[in-house]
């Protein structure tokens, strides 16, 4: 990549502040608010995708996209312009920005009647451009007495200096909650505490796999610093400044939708296990869940049915009923909306290659393309390979909703658990709908995360208007929490998951998704001992999501009951 240097005025108007860099780039610094601005740079004045799914602070960006040169939804206020010892000033009533040569942004905010230092570009070298591709970079200068938070669902300590993380979504079971990286979700989103002036956010609108280093690298020619990387895309992030960290965590759930109201049910207790619908009689096992509740007089508002209920020998066949295990699904989940427990079926976005419906599917188009033939991908899942669904497309949309209504909801199922969504599709090029726009998926793989959730969000809320929609998903990027409750993956069962846990799940809020819980107990590993399951318990009942649910080695299953006589 070739840093960016030279730079002069070419353009201003009432909301925008246009740069031209190297008389070939262009730099557009957008006045959103008095606290909020927005900087986007543009290879050869061009962008790379000129759709953003993220940013919706009018709530109509999905499923289509928004353009990303679109302010609507932002009350671009009246700004000052003008020239300071040779260096350009944009300021508002909260925030000023100056820009200097060589290429270089100096944040100021308006704290006790003047103006203080808030922070700036790394001085030697603060953005850089691929000159054959759409590689970038933007550094920051990092202070000693600087607190940096975010970044989601991250392993480790909740303040993220000295350490790198790397954005780019993986069903990473059994992870180690203090060290993995990455993770299950695509958040590039950071909050600063600095020591006199406040906070600021940053929140990089990309969906490519990017890098965020907050001082793990040093160098000898630089003073600390930390950077943002993406080897593809376009660089495009908003920067916002508020006395108070909150008041930033806020506004950063404002600009990607807001947070779904869910209904009150989904706050109780939900019963999960892979073990029962994994079963041969999966159909007792699940009954058998529902009297040993009555049993034992503990109240639980659901229930998660695992995918062994789709399955065909060991593999998932998402829409497919195994009625070897499940001889009268209609049955089933009357008796469980009998009894009060809601359903919550999972569901899975890549049909494996001998999947019942996977010709079908390949007939009309629906899955995402390889990049160099007429034929559909093909990607690991479940120990075999598959196809991933193409949620750009239309088509596959409406015969996604179409599924999820007959295959589920018609037969009383209430919500569903959008899983195993990651869509690790490391073909970068291959190809996607894009609502009539080509694009790589390579540039949008959380995106299907999104638009999955979506669609499952609409089928549910169309099928019952007069009901709260409840959507679970394991993977997602920034708006998920609009349409659906998260939780952090498959976590290991011992008492450093349960720690580290805690934090994971404090930097999620941090970033605007609070809607969130745990695999209570732990997932994967050992079944726990009966005080790191009463202290998982104890932790869990304060989520909004509150489900034990267990894959354990033994082939055991993890209960409320499970210690009773210990």
């Amino acid at each position: 990549m070739k840093t960016l240097k030279d730079w002069r005025l070419e353009h201003h108007d009432d909301t925008t502040v246009q740069l031209r860099v190297h008389d070939r780039h262009l730099i557009c610094i957008n006045i959103l608010d008095n606290t909020l601005f927005r900087v986007r740079l543009l290879k050869d004045g061009v962008w790379r995708l000129n759709r953003s799914w993220t940013v919706n602070p009018d709530g109509n960006t999905l499923p289509k996209g928004r353009s990303r040169d679109s302010l609507t939804g932002f009350s671009c206020p009246q700004y000052k312009l003008g020239w300071s010892d040779g260096q350009l000033q944009i300021e508002t009533s909260a925030l000023r920005l100056t820009v200097s040569q060589p290429l270089q942004f100096s944040w100021e905010a308006f704290v006790d009647e003047s103006w203080k230092y808030l922070t700036e570009d790394r001085p030697t070298g603060a953005y850089m451009l691929g000159v054959k591709n759409h590689a970038h970079a933007h550094y920051l200068r990092r202070h000693p007495n600087e607190r940096v938070y975010g970044l989601g669902e991250k392993a480790g300590l909740l303040e993220r200096t000295g350490r790198r993380f790397e954005m780019r979504s993986l069903d990473a079971m059994g992870y180690d909650a203090e060290r993995t990286d990455p993770l299950y979700k695509h958040l590039p989103f950071t909050l600063t505490q600095t020591a006199s002036t406040g906070s600021f956010s940053l929140f990089y609108d990309t969906l490519n796999t990017c890098v965020l280093n907050i001082g793990q690298e040093l160098d000898n020619y630089h003073a600390p610093y930390r950077s943002f990387t993406a080897d593809d895309g376009d660089l495009d992030y908003y920067f916002r400044w508020s006395p108070q960290l909150l008041d930033l965590v806020k506004s950063q759930l404002a600009l990607t939708g807001g947070m779904a109201f869910p209904p009150r049910w989904s706050l109780g207790y939900s019963g999960s296990t892979m073990a029962y619908t994994d079963a041969p009689d999966a159909q007792d096992q699940l009954i058998g869940f529902l009297r040993k509740l009555e049993n034992e007089a503990i109240p639980c508002d659901s229930f998660h049915l695992s995918s062994g209920y789709t399955s065909i020998e060991d593999k998932r066949y998402v829409f497919h009923w195994n009625n070897d295990k499940v001889p009268d699904p209609a049955a089933l989940t009357k008796a469980f909306n009998d009894a009060g427990v809601r359903l919550i079926a999972n569901i899975k976005p890549c049909l494996l290659r001998n999947h019942p419906r996977y010709q079908e599917a390949a007939q009309h188009n629906l899955f995402i393309q390889d990049s160099e033939s007429d034929s559909p991908e093909l990607s690991s899942f479940w120990d075999d390979e598959g196809s991933h669904l193409d949620f750009t497309n239309p088509d596959t949309l409406s015969w996604w909703k179409e599924n999820v209504t007959q295959q589920l909801l018609n037969l009383g199922i209430t919500s569903t658990w959008n899983d195993n969504n990651e869509f690790e599709v490391w073909d970068h090029g291959a190809r996607c709908v894009g609502f009539g726009e080509e694009i790589e998926v390579g540039l949008i793989r959380p995106l299907h995360s999104l638009l999955m959730v979506h669609a499952s969000w609409e089928a549910q809320s169309q099928h019952a208007s007069q009901q709260r929609p409840y959507v679970v998903t394991r993977s997602g990027c920034a708006g998920l929490q609009q349409f659906a409750q998260t939780w952090t993956g498959d976590n290991k069962t011992s008492w450093e998951s349960l720690r580290w846990n805690i934090r994971m799940g404090l930097g999620l809020s941090l970033s605007g998704i609070y809607n969130i819980g745990h695999d209570v107990g732990g997932f994967a590993g050992p079944q726990p001992g009966p005080e790191l399951l009463l202290r998982w318990v104890q932790n869990g009942i304060f989520h909004p999501r509150f489900s034990i649910h267990s894959w354990n080695n033994d082939g055991s299953v993890t209960e409320p009951w499970t210690h009773q006589r210990c």
